[in-house]
């Protein structure tokens, strides 16, 4: 079984990308493949610049990726009650080339962030539009006050009761027949 994990932010420190490693590893007997949203940096979408200069490689490199999948975990970044302009980008270009952007992999749908809410918002975004776009949504996943509940040095949730929470979701993850 091989996982596809990503956090949506390009923060070199992106405690979504940190979020959704560890998530990603509680899987068993699964490949785990962690992409960087800086590998797959783009010019700003507009159909002017797709008419330049066409479907942009990296769109379909990160297709392909998503390809590969069995699983997808991704951890969304909020930005301003949304999402961040990252992984919009990459977003609007792969929605040009596919409208099945997630390709009916089955996702573990996730945000943290420092604040109480956990990414509230951009989970609750994501959870109503990201079916439209391909993802069987099993499962979400939030993560309030980042800093008070994951542990950076050991790369691991440390708050018992989240992390629990959080394994207890991996263990009933199941793919779709």
């Amino acid at each position: 079984m091989k996982i596809i994990a990503f956090g949506g932010s390009p923060s070199k420190n992106s405690i979504n990308k940190k979020l959704a490693t560890y998530a990603a590893s509680l899987f068993e007997n699964a490949e785990v493949e962690v992409l960087d949203l800086n590998d797959f940096q783009m010019p700003l979408f507009t159909v002017d610049i797709e008419k330049e200069i066409g479907q942009h490689p990296l769109v379909k490199a990160f297709l392909e990726k998503i390809s590969t999948a069995d699983i997808l975990v991704v951890s969304l970044a909020e930005n301003n009650g949304n999402y961040s302009v990252a992984f919009k980008n990459i977003f609007d270009w792969c929605s040009r080339i596919s409208g099945k952007i997630f390709q009916e992999k089955p996702m573990l749908l996730m945000a943290t962030s420092p604040g109480a809410r956990g990414g509230a918002t951009v989970l609750e975004i994501a959870k109503n539009a990201f079916p439209r776009f391909g993802a069987i949504i099993i499962a979400t996943f939030s993560l309030p006050s980042f800093n008070d509940n994951f542990d950076v040095e050991k790369r691991r949730i440390s708050n018992v009761e989240l992390d629990m929470k959080l394994r207890e979701i991996v263990k009933n993850f199941y793919l779709e027949p």
